[in-house]
């Protein structure tokens, strides 16, 4: 046996290979189609998917589980495991690949099996992979898989063959990601203060720990920065809705023009999880640049229509917005400024802003942001990293000054200066 794997497996050295793909179809009835090598569906992947799509599952989270789902698969191609033969050492093996290893290169489709393992990089204007970002200091990328990433991945995979095991589909006979072997062992949470939350709980046994990450806003002064390296009064119009409503950034691209309400002062968009309706306030900065961005576009041939999307390509042939152009929007901006923010700060800037006016009740806050519980609306009340920084520095920048600070003259000069002490402390002398 070989380091780290069993039945001869090398993990030490396994790259995974680029084998198969997530297809995006367009189709609403079948958004995402796992492919094998040989281009045909994966029948146990397609019929989970439909499962999902009938439980009110969004075509995202058919994008997100099937990412990990191809990751496993390629996991089995490459040692010949029928995926209803896996079993919990398997998992243990992919489990422990994902922890220690680099993660694959991602090239463009023309380089396609051509992958090989990431290797750091760093030069004068990008740091090394996971050190802060220098102007934003969050960390940045880093070649390995990152907690949650795992996390999520092992999530899924549970709920997989879970629900395979549940159907009676193929000749599964065990889930290969167990839970937790601490389950089981007398009543959850028995002795638990009913006046705390629940703690959350390791429920599968190789689901690593999440840390606990507090949301980061993009300070005001940064925040202007972004947004004078916009070129186009679309994308100046997209950012004042997101920083103004709280949004996510692919709600706000559902709104259709007939949702833009500026006499109200109001924008309606569809909310990602329950699918609802709902009438956000803006600011009237967003509305003019909008009004700015469809005078040009309408001009150029853009189509017109209240039923017609909000948010258009800039060029032609004219497509509706959709949220993986918007990124690639803000990520140009990131690369002029050296940033690493993402649109998803945008929500928490917004969030931020609105927690902590004082005129201002946080479950209004809590209705506009869609959160389902007080609690998660109530993180935003909390001092983030960067005021906790300020706060640290501006404390020794005190404790210097006074350092610094020349002592004050004794109140006369023929009284003794120990008994000033005594009686009135060391800042009488």
């Amino acid at each position: 046996m070989t380091q780290l794997g069993r039945s001869g497996r090398d993990l030490k050295h396994f790259v995974l290979p680029d084998l198969g793909q997530l297809q995006e179809t367009g189709d609403r009835w079948e958004p995402y189609r796992l492919l094998d090598p040989a281009g045909s569906p994966v029948e146990p992947v397609a019929v989970f998917f439909r499962d999902l799509l009938a439980a009110e599952s969004p075509a995202t989270t058919l994008y997100s589980y099937g990412n990990d789902l191809l990751r496993w698969w390629r996991f089995l191609w490459t040692f010949d495991i029928a995926w209803d033969r896996a079993v919990s050492e398997d998992a243990r093996d992919f489990m422990l690949w994902m922890k220690l290893a680099d993660k694959p290169v991602r090239v463009h489709w023309r380089h396609r099996g051509k992958l090989r393992a990431a290797v750091p990089v760093a030069s004068a204007d990008r740091p090394t992979p996971g050190t802060p970002n220098p102007v934003t200091g969050k960390p940045t990328l880093g070649n390995k898989y990152a907690p949650n990433t795992r996390a999520h991945c092992e999530t899924v995979l549970r709920t997989f063959y879970k629900f395979h095991l549940d159907e009676g589909n193929g000749a599964l006979l065990v889930n290969p990601f167990p839970l937790d072997r601490r389950r089981g062992r007398g009543r959850a949470n028995a002795h638990h203060d009913p006046e705390k939350p629940l703690a959350p709980t390791r429920s599968g046994r190789y689901r690593p720990t999440v840390p606990k990450r507090r949301p980061r806003r993009i300070p005001d002064d940064k925040y202007a920065e972004i947004f004078g390296g916009l070129r186009s009064d679309r994308d100046r119009a997209l950012l004042s809705f997101w920083t103004s409503t709280g949004a996510r950034a692919e709600e706000l691209l559902t709104s259709c023009q007939s949702d833009a309400k500026p006499g109200q002062q109001l924008i309606g968009v569809i909310r990602k999880g329950t699918r609802e309706y709902q009438l956000l306030p803006a600011s009237p900065d967003a509305f003019v640049w909008l009004r700015l961005f469809q005078e040009e576009a309408w001009k150029g041939g853009v189509p017109r229509g209240r039923g017609e999307p909000l948010w258009w390509t800039l060029r032609r042939p004219w497509r509706p917005l959709n949220y993986h152009a918007a990124r690639a929007m803000f990520r140009r901006v990131n690369e002029l400024l050296g940033s690493n923010w993402t649109l998803h700060d945008l929500r928490h800037t917004a969030s931020y802003r609105m927690a902590n006016d004082p005129e201002m009740s946080l479950t209004y806050v809590q209705h506009i942001l869609a959160h389902r519980r007080l609690t998660t609306t109530q993180i935003y009340t909390e001092p983030s990293e960067d005021d906790v920084i300020a706060a640290g520095l501006a404390h020794h920048a005190r404790q210097e000054a006074k350092k610094k600070a020349p002592k004050p003259e004794p109140v006369s000069p023929g009284y003794n200066p120990e008994s000033l002490s005594v009686l009135f402390g060391d800042g009488a002398i």
